[in-house]
This record gives C-alpha cells, structure tokens and sequence, in this order.
C-alpha cells in the first residue's frame, strides 16, 4: 500500500522517465454512476490501490460516482482489474480501450474529489440521471441512425467535433457540457416524439444528456453504449461500416486518436487542412488549438506572435510580465483553451 496518498515526484521528471521507459502500458478509461457516501474516504484508499500497482491517470471520485481514465502497466492488468473487483460498486465495469496507444497518455495519478464526475450545471432535485435512454451497439446505431427521421447529437464540446464527428449529427456551438444540456433540448423542443440518438466520447456525458432530455418529456431517446471508443472497437471487430469520420479528440497527453483518414479540420493560424491539436508553448497562455507543423516552426508551438515573442524573454522577465498582462492567446475561430480539471474525461472520459 502507498505511503503517500499523492505524488511527490516532480511531473517533469516524471515524464522524462516515461517517455525513455520501454515499458508496455495500457491507456483505458470507466466510469459509473454510483452512490458514494464518503468520496473523499473512498479516494484515499483507491489511491493507495492504484499507486502500487502504478497505474497513472486523472480520477474524479463524487458522491454521484466515478469516472476516470488511466494508464496501467501491460504486465499488471490482472492486477489492475482485481483491484476494481475487489470494490463492490465497481465489478463488472466496461472498460473503454485506447484506439491509439503508444502507453504514453499520463505521467503521474491523480485522483480528486469533486462535487460532481461530469460538471452538468443541474440544480433539479427531481431530476433522476439513473433513467437513461435506451443503448445502442455500433449495429444498432448504424441501423437507427440510417433513417432519415433520426436526430443524431454530438454531446461533446466543439473543439472535440471540429476535428471529428458521426455522419449527419448536429454539432452543437458549445464550450462546455453545462452549456449544451439546455442547448440541445431548446434546439428540438418541437421535436419530442422523433428518434434521438446522442453520442459522446465513452459514454459518460450521454448518461445524463439522455436522462436529461427524457426527464424534459422527449420520448425516444437512445444513446451510443461506450461512446466513439467502443464503437471504433465493434466496427472494426465485426468488419462494420465506419460512420465516423476524422479523428476523437481525448483529454490526456494525446489530444486525439485517428478513427479515419480524413483530415476535416484546419490549422487555426493559417487554415491548410490539420486536425493537430496543441496546446500554447507560452505557459502563461495555454492555449487550446489546431496548428500545422509549419505554423508550429514559424510560431514555435506558440498561438500568436505575441506569445513567441514573450517565451523568448529571460524567465523572470516573464514572470514580472506574467503578473501584469493576460494571457489568453489570439482568438482563432473555434480556438479553445485545454480543459480544466472539471472538463469531462476521456470517457466523456468531459
């Protein structure tokens, strides 16, 4: 069992040693709506669990359940899924498998405790999340989604649909989940009694977003079981056609995992065709956005000039000018800053 419940290694350092480890690892993500009565309690001891088997990730852990995604050691898997057995609450969970994985996708654990897994913005106490909408395997969902009477909804952010996304769905404007719920059912209030199909990145946004249009009076509701990460599995495992197109975009070192070949976005800075998502050099920025590898070398891995110029400055001089002047990169359209802790995982893992 772990001594310390929470890293203590610097995360640079950290990095360094994985990006040079050999080691096969796994990156896969869960979630589950559940009762938990003591979170924080409960985080401690997954924690300690966790850390010795050497599992890597970012963990939310609420009284309304769990959602994570995590790296683990190929050789400690049994390990890994032993140690989810051994909670009650957590036998028999699905999880969603990376489709794109070189083991690199976290650097250290983390597990927090938060006042909800999915940030939702719903302050209803009649509202039951537990009455979801009907699932659908890929088979199924090619087959509903193939009438011309289905609804399909992307219920993720749109810097996630703008590099990727279902043939035919509606891409809601949104930045954040809290924002597309009320969204989405103004969008098709009139239409309560058509088929509507959501789908998010592994499932967990669509759980609420089902059970939120349900509890509003919409009638056929139907969501993608496992989300874009196990549908990508199931088409590709039973030789199914691929309505997906482009890449998933997912929150950790990563930022995207091919699903087909095309390219449908483009490069924030200069517009040729890119689906690369990157984050500013410039600390102070952070920016989220889509640059091309020539913008990259011309900008070096900066959103705007202003921030090229601004890391190319001694380092105190940055933190003396980092207290006087805001960082928030040039706006390029659909630029978005990376997620916060309270962005939805991978699972949607946000």
């Amino acid at each position: 069992m772990a001594t310390f419940l929470y890293n203590r290694i610097n995360r640079q350092e950290l990095r360094k040693r994985l990006i040079s480890s050999a080691e096969k690892r796994t990156t896969l993500s869960f979630y589950r709506y559940t009762p938990i009565a003591n979170p924080a309690f409960f985080r401690n001891h997954l924690y300690g669990l966790l850390d010795e088997i050497g599992v890597l990730g970012r963990i939310y852990v609420a009284h309304e359940g769990i959602n994570a995604q995590v790296s683990v050691p190929a050789r400690r898997m049994p390990d890994f899924q032993a140690a989810l057995e051994s909670i009650s609450f957590l036998r028999n969970l699905r999880l969603n498998i990376a489709v794109e994985d070189d083991g690199k996708s976290f650097f250290t654990l983390t597990i927090k405790v938060r006042p909800k897994i999915v940030a939702d913005g719903i302050d209803d106490p009649t509202f039951d999340p537990s009455n979801s909408g009907t699932y659908l395997d890929a088979e199924a969902f090619n087959a509903l989604t193939d009438d011309p009477n289905t609804i399909l909804v992307d219920m993720r952010n749109h810097y996630e649909s703008e590099v990727g996304h279902f043939k035919g769905a509606i891409l809601p404007p949104v930045d954040t989940f809290r924002e597309e719920l009320p969204y989405v059912k103004s969008l098709l209030e009139d239409k309560k009694d058509r088929n509507i199909v959501l789908y998010c990145t592994g499932g967990i946004r669509c759980e609420k977003a089902s059970a939120y249009l349900k509890h509003h009076g919409f009638k056929n509701v139907f969501q993608l079981e496992g989300g874009i990460i196990e549908y990508t599995r199931q088409v590709r495992a039973k030789n199914l056609p691929n309505k997906f197109i482009g890449k998933n975009f997912v929150f950790d070192e990563r930022l995207g995992e091919r699903i087909s070949p095309d390219i449908i976005a483009h490069c924030h800075q200069c517009g040729a065709p890119c689906d690369t998502h990157t984050n500013c050099a410039n600390n102070f920025c952070h920016l989220l956005f889509i640059q091309c590898s020539c913008c990259r070398q011309k900008y070096q891995a900066c959103c705007s000039i202003e921030c090229k110029e601004f890391i190319c400055l001694p380092v105190e001089e940055q933190r003396r000018r980092a207290r006087m002047q805001k960082f928030n990169g040039q706006r390029y359209p659909n630029a978005h800053f990376r997620p916060s802790p309270e962005t939805p995982l991978l699972n949607d893992t946000r």
